[in-house]
């Protein structure tokens, strides 16, 4: 089964960067604008699929003596750099086509529409081989073929106004919708991959819900720093300095706060537990 699902993936990856390669040619063999900038938006979709392949199957790998918390970092890494280099791809053209749309160029409209069938076909012959039965992330990739089928109907459509008129604006304005579409997507993926790499607290779970979970254990007193990031976005960590009462069984309390952490996917965690008495205690917390 996952012999299939690497085999539908790498189909998917080499159609995406095949096709984004035939799409610049011809796009610009078409002047056509709208066609190029579907090859940015094809060639994020390649990049997407390879690196997310690679650094899924890198993050695997058991942590060691160079990565003591383990390598599922890289898998974030494949995925901001893909949203760098659709970002980017997407503003270049959006400042190539502005001055397009004001001052239009002819088009191959015959070329621009025989692409379109065939890209259209492509993509639906695709989307069969991602039947979505294998893995949570051909499902994922059979909508990029949709989406990407969508986008080709759109540019089949301005093609067949274009053999009866002499709108050419058509195309510079679907090449922005297309760039601002792409931006839409990528950039609030983009700001929330940073947020993760910058150690920012995960967006699924909210701390003091969190605090107030752990507060209903019994023997628990109180809870003197609570540290959690993420690793993925997914996976997450947590440090934990406690209070528990004298008479409480500490192991017990640790057991049971752990259950908590891995109903939140916090998949590690360092609980530092001291317990209550009559005498004041200092806890010194150094943070390097």
């Amino acid at each position: 089964m996952e012999k299939n699902s690497s085999r539908s993936i790498f189909v998917a990856f080499i159609a995406n960067l095949g096709f984004a390669v035939v799409e610049l040619l011809f796009g610009t063999l078409f002047n056509s604008s709208a066609i190029v900038a579907d090859s940015v938006h094809d060639l994020g979709d390649a990049l997407a699929i390879g690196l997310s392949y690679y650094f899924e199957r890198f993050s695997k790998r058991e942590s060691d003596g160079n990565y003591t918390l383990g390598y599922l970092r890289f898998s974030l890494l494949g995925a901001m750099l893909t949203s760098v280099i659709l970002i980017v791809g997407s503003l270049f053209v959006l400042i190539e086509n502005v001055s397009k749309l004001l001052d239009p160029q002819p088009i191959n409209y015959n070329g621009m529409f025989f692409l379109g069938i065939v890209a259209v076909v492509v993509n639906v012959l695709a989307s069969r081989v991602l039947d979505g039965t294998h893995s949570e992330q051909e499902s994922i990739l059979s909508l990029h073929f949709l989406e990407d089928t969508l986008g080709w109907l759109a540019i089949i459509g301005v093609s067949v106004i274009l053999r009866f008129t002499d709108w050419y604006f058509l195309d510079p304005l679907l090449s922005l919708i297309i760039a601002v579409f792409i931006l839409y997507k990528a950039l609030p993926k983009f700001i929330s991959n940073l947020q993760i790499f910058l150690e920012k607290r995960p967006a699924s779970l909210a701390i003091e819900p969190l605090k107030r979970e752990m507060l209903t254990i019994d023997g628990l007193k109180s809870i003197n720093q609570l540290n959690v990031w993420s690793i993925d976005g997914r996976r997450h960590i947590a440090m934990v300095h406690i209070e528990c009462e004298k008479s409480a069984d500490r192991d017990l309390v640790r057991d049971q706060i752990h259950h908590i952490f891995q109903a939140h996917n916090i998949i590690e965690s360092a609980i530092e537990c001291d317990r209550s008495s009559f005498e004041h205690h200092h806890h010194c917390i150094h943070k390097f």
